[in-house]
């Protein structure tokens, strides 16, 4: 279950963050024992590509592997209502250093 704050946050970022099939949005999920991350092309509604794990350098490095191999350079990162520190951060970061530009 979402908490109000973050639920309030969700929808306002994904009011702004649409992903397309030339620049797909790269959504990242925290539970308590994994972090999900997909690239997802909204105009279709299918996922391009996922990865999960425990380390989030792993997952965003993963993700971004899995984004070269199907030719997707660019994406917009949608933090799903969670602050931009941490595993996030993280996640993103890794995603960077592996070739993924936003």
């Amino acid at each position: 279950m979402l908490t109000k704050l973050r639920a309030t946050r969700k929808k306002r970022i994904r009011a702004k963050v649409i992903g397309n099939s030339l620049c797909p949005r790269l959504s990242v999920f925290r539970s308590n024992k994994f972090l999900y991350v997909q690239l997802i092309d909204d105009e279709k509604g299918e996922t391009i590509a996922e990865a999960r794990g425990k380390d989030p350098n792993l997952v965003g490095e993963d993700i971004a592997k899995k984004a070269m191999k199907k030719k997707v350079n660019s994406v917009v990162f949608d933090r799903s209502g969670y602050r931009y520190h941490g595993k996030v951060k993280a996640i993103a970061d890794a995603a960077r250093k592996g070739g993924l530009k936003f």
